[in-house]
């Protein structure tokens, strides 16, 4: 029997990652640091929007709201014309720091709006994937937003495609968030047309071993984070971040750029040896444990930057409603 029309539906979205070194615009994974947001029906056709956390005071309130403009293109994708609704959102994803916030607000938009659509049941997380991802233009933050964990995200022939997997157990990413922020499109600007053969098969190599790295081997993540794609191309537009990833890896740390940055991340393990750093020698003054790391991270960041230790999330979107219905398992 069909389900009544849902009126009312929240919708959490994960941060995400991608990149991750040498991963350029395929590798992610989702960080268990989300947005929230509320969305209720209206009689009429009129659209509120109601922002805390990040983002308020300077995000719009009107249908210019990036979740107000998913929500009306997942409606425009099943045929059905978007009704009036009031959102509110609950931000805790920084924003232009390379941690996903616009994907998280497209994937929150189009699973809200899959499941307030008439016969909304029946779309799932692959549809949802598939309409954020032609919305963001990319798939490499949607995916792990959507599904989370560690993903492998492409365009197929006619469809964009994704696999994921959970990462070994103990793999930590701890994030360090910087005052500034940095457009996506002015960090793509920096990239060249053509870069040299040898530094592509570098980088290839290095995303075949991240992936083992991450889901097998997490003792390789030092070397598996190695990059020559993109990283120090962007260096000149975040010079506090390329330096940061520079100090840190020269400690051994698997350091990369989030996404096109300027946020650092560092994915630690927890149980492992020290990772080799340039001469293979351990760690200077970094015992292993996560406390530990942290602590010494922030002694090398100072005080400009926030360090955050996160886990990895392994669900993705989530959807549930106050009438104890569920479009999107967890």
């Amino acid at each position: 029997m069909p389900q009544p029309q849902r009126t009312a539906v929240t919708v959490r979205t994960p941060a995400t990652s991608a990149n991750l070194g040498p991963g350029f615009d395929a590798l992610g994974i989702a960080l268990d640091l989300s947005d929230e947001i509320e969305v209720r029906l209206r009689d009429d056709r009129d659209v509120t929007v109601a922002v805390e956390g990040e983002g308020a005071g300077t995000l719009p309130l009107d249908d210019s709201h990036l979740v107000v403009r998913a929500m009306r293109a997942a409606f425009d994708a099943v045929g059905q014309t978007m009704p009036g609704v009031d959102l509110r959102c609950r931000n805790a994803i920084p924003h232009g720091r390379g941690l996903g916030s616009s994907a998280s607000a497209i994937v929150a938009g189009v699973a809200a709006a899959a499941a307030l659509a008439d016969g909304g049941d029946r779309l799932d997380r692959e549809w949802i994937f598939q309409t954020a991802a032609d919305i963001e233009g990319h798939p490499d933050n949607v995916a792990p937003c959507v599904y989370g964990g560690f993903t492998i995200a492409w365009r197929g022939a006619k469809t964009w495609r994704a696999w994921t997997t959970s990462p070994a157990p103990g793999v930590r990413p701890i994030v360090c968030v910087p005052r500034q922020s940095l457009s996506t499109e002015r960090a793509r600007g920096l990239l060249p047309e053509t870069v040299p053969h040898a530094d592509a098969a570098f980088s290839a190599g290095r995303a075949a071993l991240l992936v083992a790295a991450v889901r097998d081997c997490p003792d390789l993540l030092f070397e598996a984070t190695e990059d020559r794609l993109h990283q120090s191309y962007r260096a000149e537009a975040m010079p506090d971040s390329a330096a940061l990833v520079e100090s840190l890896r020269g400690d051994g740390l698997a350091a990369v750029v989030s996404g096109a940055g300027p946020t650092v991340l560092v994915l630690h393990h927890d149980s492992a040896d020290a990772p080799g750093g340039p001469a293979d020698r351990p760690l200077d003054g970094f015992p292993q444990n996560n406390s530990a790391v942290v602590d010494s991270i922030r002694q090398r960041a100072g005080t400009e930057w926030h360090i955050r230790p996160l886990a990895i999330d392994l669900v993705g979107v989530r959807v549930t409603s106050p009438r104890s219905w569920t479009c999107v398992e967890e």
